[in-house]
């Protein structure tokens, strides 16, 4: 009971004092409106003064002689408002630096000085002595304007929460966290802090829904959610009240001007904080690949932080410091952050029109998804003319800059068909360009929703100008779906597959040739299966690739085991032969059959078959070619040459021996000629 009756009190002298100073400011019934509306702004609970007045003093401004205008009270309150002004005019001290009565005091003197200058518009006022009175009125409220100017400077700028890249950084994942929680997702520690925050503030700026601020499904603005605050939260309402009585005073440019140099300053300073420099187009196009490469990161982290956190920041801040004019809030926020805004988006231009090249692909597309992403943002924050204009640019900035990514892969597909080097590598190796393009293309496969927004235009299956495009249908003429990305993957790889396989023809060993196919294909769908790639390209690709390294397999056995193999057929040993004549024929059969196999061991242990399982089944072809004929024919004639007795001097091997060594093949270590190793 105790507690309900004080704070039914405590009401009670607020509205009193409210009471107090609009009937002894207000001189028309404008100005007590304007102030109602402004100690409102403060406490919800003043919103219903107006009934505490009797009608003649919302008529005629409080004054019970209404018509009547009384220059000895207004002299007396002008010299007591312009002793206070003088005051602190002469004082190196802040008037909010000292004490809140003296706060309350210098806006009570503002108030008297309001007052008096208009009364020149009340009835009955003339004469040379009123004339000189408001006129001296003026000169203390200009006087008195630009000491609040001072103030709220000061205020703007000492009171503003210092911010560096870390808090900065930390803000954007709050603001992801806070997302997550919108969805569903459990993240407890920051719903807390969230209302925290907004249990903090409540006392400062009743729930107003702005004109132009979107709402929530629980009534909440975006710009309450969104953005950390950027001044301190208990010198708000002192900016607030300063603010009031310049625009009450006819002083809203002072005010813009003053604000808008303060709020600007800081955020030229949050993006130099974030890395962002003030960069021309030709200084853009000059810089080095590395420095830009780290430039466009630090440029996507900073568009996150000004547009999610700063620009919804600085929009709640004017509303709560601008509340009473509409109008001015909505300049003073335009002005404060277009610059910022515009120089982050002119860096973007800059990028769109630099020299296209492939490592700047993934760069590119990480901005343009970055600007995507805020442009709702933007489009919300930036909403009539001339705001929208900078939705305009950012617009037509991020068309650029999916045509500069669109461009870049084109560029990258032409790069391929052009790459220079004719010459395969050494040992049948993976080509270090098929390990470039694949790691590229398997990139790509991440980016595989903008990739197919941007792309999907139509012409994804050819080049410009060439004519050329990739047959996306099987071998029973089927067409196949597949999306932009992946007929430009597609299409991609089979630049690479055409390059490597002129690149293999210069090679004079045929069988090197089919190695390093085998290897370099195997590879390409390896890469495939392990990644995102496989669902772009589908399971068809995929096979029509493993039968043709199948086939590379089937042509290097053919081209390298032939000769050898050859030896070990029956063609030339007739029964009708005599002893002798055939014991010549089985001496040149064995040592060509040696010679054969020496040479295709000196040659092929130096290739190399990177993938153990390739290499593995590679051997066992081999195996299953050459030991079975080698075996059979030992069974034939082994014991025919000299009886036996001298034939390991033409029998260099078993079979045995062979099917060991044929365990060195593929590993590309150069070695001595091959020995019996049983």
């Amino acid at each position: 009971m105790a507690t309900a009756a004080a704070s039914g009190d405590g009401q009670e002298k607020v509205i009193a004092v409210a009471k107090h100073i609009v009937s002894s400011l207000a001189s028309s019934k404008n100005t007590a409106e304007d102030m109602i509306r402004i100690l409102s702004g403060f406490d919800n609970r003043l919103s219903t003064i107006n009934d505490l007045f009797p009608p003649s003093a919302a008529d005629d401004g409080g004054n019970p002689d209404g018509d009547r205008f009384d220059p000895s009270e207004a002299e007396i309150r002008l010299q007591a408002a312009h002793k206070v002004v003088r005051l602190w005019d002469a004082s190196d001290s802040l008037v909010w630096e000292s004490s809140t009565e003296d706060a309350e005091e210098y806006l009570a003197a503002v108030g008297d000085l309001i007052r008096l200058v208009e009364y020149k518009t009340s009835p009955g006022f003339g004469g040379g002595s009123t004339v000189d009175l408001v006129s001296r009125a003026e000169i203390a409220l200009q006087m008195a304007m630009s000491r609040l100017e001072e103030e709220f400077s000061n205020l703007m700028v000492r009171h503003a929460v210092p911010l560096d890249s870390n808090y900065l950084s930390s803000s954007i994942r709050r603001l992801s966290l806070s997302f997550a929680s919108d969805i569903g997702e459990p993240i407890d520690d920051f719903e807390s802090s969230v209302e925290d925050e907004s249990h903090h503030h409540h006392h400062q700026s009743p729930p107003q829904q702005q004109e132009g601020s979107p709402e929530d499904r629980s009534g909440t603005s975006l710009a309450d959610e969104r953005c950390l605050d950027l001044i301190n939260p208990e010198v708000v309402p002192d900016l607030n009240a300063i603010a009031d009585y310049m625009l009450l005073a006819k002083y809203d440019r002072e005010l813009h001007q003053v604000y808008c140099t303060v709020r600007r300053d800081i955020l030229d300073e949050c993006l130099s904080i974030l890395g962002i420099d003030r960069m021309s187009i030709e200084e853009v196009q000059r810089i080095d690949w590395r420095m830009l490469n780290d430039k466009m990161k630090k440029w996507i982290q900073a568009l996150k932080i000004v547009v999610r956190v700063l620009l919804w920041g600085e929009k709640r801040l004017c509303d709560q410091i601008l509340a009473s004019s509409e109008e001015l809030k909505e300049e003073c926020f335009i002005e404060t952050v277009k610059g910022p805004v515009m120089q982050l988006l002119n860096f973007g231009d800059a990028i769109t029109i630099c020299q296209w090249s492939s490592e700047k692909l993934f760069g590119i597309l990480d901005m343009y998804e970055a600007l995507a992403d805020v442009l709702p943002d933007l489009q919300t924050l930036f909403v009539g003319d001339p705001k929208d204009l900078i939705c305009v640019e950012a617009e037509g900035i991020l068309q650029r800059l999916g045509e500069a990514a669109k461009g870049t892969l084109m560029g990258f597909g032409s790069a391929i068909q052009k790459e220079p080097s004719r010459k395969p590598t050494q040992g049948g190796e993976i080509h270090p360009m098929t390990r470039y393009v694949m790691n590229y293309v398997r990139l790509l496969a991440e980016y595989t929703n903008t990739l197919n927004l941007l792309l999907d235009d139509g012409k994804i299956g050819s080049d410009q100008g060439n004519g050329e495009g990739y047959d996306n249908r099987n071998s029973d003429g089927e067409n196949l779906e597949m999306t932009p990305l992946g007929l430009r993957t597609a299409l991609i790889i089979s630049y690479l597959e055409s390059n490597l396989d002129e690149k293999s023809k210069t090679d004079e060993d045929g069988a090197m040739q089919y190695v390093f196919l085998m290897n370099n294909i195997h590879y390409i769908v390896n890469k495939v299966k392990d990644s995102d790639l496989g669902k772009l390209l589908g399971d068809h690709w995929i096979r029509k690739r493993l039968v043709q390294i199948r086939q590379y397999a089937t042509n290097y056995l053919r081209t390298s085991w032939t000769k050898a193999l050859s030896c070990l057929k029956d063609e030339g040993i007739g029964s009708g032969n005599s002893s002798s004549v055939l014991k010549v024929t089985l001496k040149e059969k064995f040592k060509n059959f040696n010679l054969a196999f020496d040479e295709i061991y000196r040659v092929q242990t130096t290739w190399k078959v990177p993938d153990p399982q390739l290499r593995e089944e590679l051997r066992i072809s081999i195996s299953e070619k050459v030991i079975p004929a080698y075996r059979a024919f030992m069974g034939r004639y082994g014991n025919q040459l000299d009886g036996g007795r001298h034939g390991t001097k033409y029998i260099k091997y078993t079979s045995d021996d062979l099917e060991s060594l044929l365990s060195d093949l593929f590993e590309g270590v150069s070695g001595p000629a091959p020995k019996k190793k049983t």
